[in-house]
């Protein structure tokens, strides 16, 4: 399976950001071993799933969350798949755009567990922090 890069995927897109991060051989998005490790966690339970769906979403004050959830075998063909060590996300096209260059983490603190994303395209959050913004 073939992991999208920004120069294949953006370069007339990333030419209009002009943002100073985006390398050319750089993964549309990383994802962290302990991420890959829950990814397959997860979907050892979901036999009729193949993959863990991430999208942005409008949501909260802020104006964008994000959303996961199980992706089925018959996935929308314009969906990005991205793979590593066997855990698998598709994205669709839509939620790609705002997810170029991010890290998806999983970490527990606690009694506190979930998936971090870490997205430089991100100006900030929301006062109570369940939502995020872009300029």
């Amino acid at each position: 399976m073939v992991v999208y890069t920004y120069a294949n995927m953006f370069s007339n897109h990333i030419k209009r950001m002009g943002k100073p991060w985006l390398g050319t051989n750089r993964a549309v998005i990383d994802i962290s071993e302990k991420a890959v490790e829950r990814i397959k966690y997860s979907l050892a339970d979901r036999p009729d799933c193949c993959a863990v769906r991430v999208s942005v979403v409008t949501s909260g004050c802020g104006g964008y969350a994000y959303h996961l959830e199980y992706a089925l075998e018959n996935s929308d063909p314009e969906d990005t798949t991205v793979e590593k060590d066997g855990a698998v996300i598709v994205i669709d096209p839509k939620s790609l755009v705002h997810l170029v260059g991010t890290r998806l983490d999983y970490e527990k603190v606690g009694l506190n567990e979930g998936y971090q994303f870490v997205n430089p395209n991100v100006s900030g959050k929301c006062g109570c922090g369940e939502s995020f913004y872009y300029n």
